[in-house]
């Protein structure tokens, strides 16, 4: 079981903590002097799959050397404004196979990223992959 709870700090401000007991300052407001609950979601969703694309790459004993998770989200123009299409830019370094890359992505987006499959239910989720030097 996971538990998180939330402080109000001030104006729009919180901090929150789970189970980890990690605080982290989120922003409701419109001056946005720490991310936003919707922008945490994003974040959350490229540290899930970039999670799951390095422990596919490391078993398949693949040579990459970094990966960035780049996320796009567009949201509901109505309330609730939930994502209703995010796009992630996989950027690995190293001289990854594209199958390989291509496979752990899938791997990630279809069985494994839990954030991936709740956002998955509002948004269609489309990627694609560089390869950097």
């Amino acid at each position: 079981m996971i538990e998180a709870s939330l402080n109000w700090s001030d104006q729009e401000r919180f901090i929150g903590q789970a189970s980890s007991r990690h605080a982290i300052v989120m922003d409701a407001g419109k001056e946005k002097t720490a991310n936003s609950p919707m922008e945490l979601v994003l974040i959350a969703l490229c540290g899930c799959t970039a999670s799951d694309v390095i422990g596919i790459l490391r078993k398949k004993r693949e040579p990459f050397i970094g990966l960035e998770v780049h996320a796009r989200g567009e949201r509901a123009t109505d309330y609730p404004t939930v994502y209703t299409e995010i796009h992630l830019t996989y950027r690995v370094r190293g001289p990854v196979s594209r199958k390989a890359m291509e496979d752990a992505v899938n791997l990630s987006k279809d069985k494994y990223c839990s954030v991936s499959a709740m956002l998955a239910k509002t948004a269609k989720i489309t990627y694609n992959i560089e390869h950097a030097e």
